[in-house]
């Protein structure tokens, strides 16, 4: 996991998640924790992958999905 990586976090990740975010890691936190988890320090976005809000959150990675960025695509109009 490293900065910019985009995953969808759900109760898999934490059950705090009992509705999923589209979350963009800035960094991993060298916070302490239970084994098996990290906190993460990034950015909840939105749909058109905006920025919603700055958030830490503390989650288990095995239960993060990541997500593949889409790249928009450039009109071809002439």
């Amino acid at each position: 996991m490293r900065a910019g990586d985009l995953f969808q976090v759900t109760r898999a990740a934490s059950i705090q998640f009992s509705r999923p975010i589209l979350f963009r890691v800035i960094r991993v936190l060298d916070w302490p924790t239970y084994d098996g988890w990290v906190w993460l320090d990034g950015y909840e976005v939105g749909p058109r992958l905006d920025a919603i809000a700055r958030r830490s959150i503390v989650v288990r990675p095995a239960g993060l999905l990541p997500v593949a960025p889409v790249i928009p695509s450039r009109s071809r109009g002439r």
